[in-house]
């Protein structure tokens, strides 16, 4: 009998105000760049650790790993827009201003206690906050073209969240599984 999996994550949940603030941008910018699809305003987060298919029988271990780290995270703002990657976009992102490196630390912590747990696989590139807020179509090519970015929205109030990843026909569902503030 095979054990039950889930696909789990680790993000930064953006407070309410910051994501009615991406989604007013985005429709701009949705309506001027063709072959975007919009990511749904409950889906806007930046991921900090993708986990994959992990046992849901571990996912006990992987809160109380996580809860482990103790985020401090002041100064956190929505910045400058981002097509990613550089080379052929397929994503447009509003990257995350962390000034202090306290978005940074606290990932390389989560990283740090969950690859120890033997839950995650470090990724070779280096921790880019952002919030990816559209994807490109299948057939679109996009233009890495200059963009306004969004107003600079303060995320003081976002929480460390460990969700798990539905896949659907129309798209993922993301559901809240542990909060860490």
């Amino acid at each position: 009998m095979t054990a039950e999996r889930a696909r789990l994550f680790v993000a930064l949940e953006l407070p309410e105000e910051v994501r009615a603030e991406l989604v007013r941008w985005r429709e701009d910018v949705v309506r001027d760049v063709e072959g975007l699809r919009p990511i749904r305003p409950r889906n806007l987060h930046v991921t900090l650790c993708f986990l994959g298919w992990c046992d849901v029988g571990e996912i006990d271990a992987i809160v109380a790993a996580c809860a482990s780290v103790r985020p401090r995270l002041p100064g956190l703002a929505l910045d400058q827009v981002r097509w990613l990657p550089k080379r052929r976009p397929r994503a447009l992102a509003v990257a995350v201003s962390d000034p202090a490196g306290a978005l940074a630390k606290t990932q390389a912590a989560l990283s740090r206690v969950l690859e120890r747990g033997g839950w995650y696989t470090p990724e070779a590139r280096p921790f880019l906050a952002h919030v990816t807020v559209a994807r490109a179509s299948s057939e679109a090519r996009l233009r890495a073209t200059a963009l306004t970015p969004p107003q600079p929205a303060s995320l003081d109030r976002a929480r460390i969240v460990l969700y798990r990843s539905r896949l659907a026909p129309g798209g993922a569902q993301y559901e809240p599984l542990s909060t860490f503030s």
